[in-house]
């Protein structure tokens, strides 16, 4: 399981609500995914939209969770801004958070990351911050008292799957606090990676929603976060260089 502020999951993939081609199908992902938590970008929750027309309808809050994110900012203090009216529509504690630095490859700027989670932890936020594939930044991040660090994988959307598996390696061994994956997972293979090699939870979103068949795609990250959990805790084998017989090697006929 796991525990963020006073929201305890037993999924360990998380979902988007973006991209969908409409919010029917974005539930039947939801459903197929088995998520408990799901994000939604502050600035595309419509106040004015009628019953039936938000994202908000289309969430199965009975047993769905939300993560409100900062997705848009560039500044610290426009992500604060937009985290604490998110708090106030919502009635969360929790925020994604997210200070992008370079609009063309939506980079997270590191410093306006730290700057804006220093205010937040300060603010009573639980935080998650969506962050470069970095241990040191991880470890800072950590250390201001954030509740888990969420690397990108590749760049945001381009379904490129995990670029630099030491890297994230190397984050799992800085940091004791859950290591989410955000961000460029393409397909569930790269899912079952990513936990493979220590993530505790992968956040996907237009890997699924932008699928030939988003809903059997939702179904098989579902099943690849499962494996790839199992297959860390279960231990791999040693890898060898050379082969070794399978079967036993006594009592072979020679005649």
């Amino acid at each position: 399981m796991l525990t963020f502020g006073d929201v305890t999951l037993q999924s360990r993939l998380f979902v988007g609500t973006g991209k969908y081609p409409d919010y029917p199908t974005m539930q039947r992902c939801h459903e197929a995914s088995g998520t408990e938590l799901v994000t939604v970008a502050l600035r595309r929750v419509d106040l004015n939209a009628g019953p039936g027309a938000g994202v908000l309808d289309h969430i199965d809050r009975s047993r769905i969770h939300l993560l409100p994110n900062t997705a848009g900012c560039y500044t610290p203090e426009d992500a604060v801004t937009t985290a604490r009216l998110g708090r106030e529509l919502l009635d969360t504690n929790l925020i994604k958070l997210e200070v992008i630095g370079d609009p063309r490859t939506l980079w997270p700027d590191a410093e306006g990351t730290l700057e804006a989670a220093r205010m937040l932890v300060a603010d009573g936020f639980v935080v998650l911050p969506y962050c470069p594939d970095d241990p040191v930044v991880c470890m800072r991040l950590e250390e201001i008292g954030c509740a888990a660090v969420m690397p990108l994988a590749a760049p945001i959307g381009s379904g490129l799957g995990v670029r630099d598996p030491a890297v994230l390696r190397l984050i799992r061994e800085a940091v004791s606090c859950p290591v989410v994956v955000d961000a460029g997972l393409g397909t569930a293979s790269d899912a079952a990676i990513a936990m493979e090699l220590g993530a505790d939870a992968v956040l996907v979103n237009t890997a699924i929603a932008g699928a030939t068949d988003p809903i059997t795609m939702a179904r098989a990250f579902k099943l690849s976060v499962e494996a790839g959990h199992l297959a860390r805790s279960a231990g791999r084998m040693v890898p060898r260089l050379h082969a070794t017989a399978s079967s036993p090697e006594v009592g072979l006929f020679t005649g």
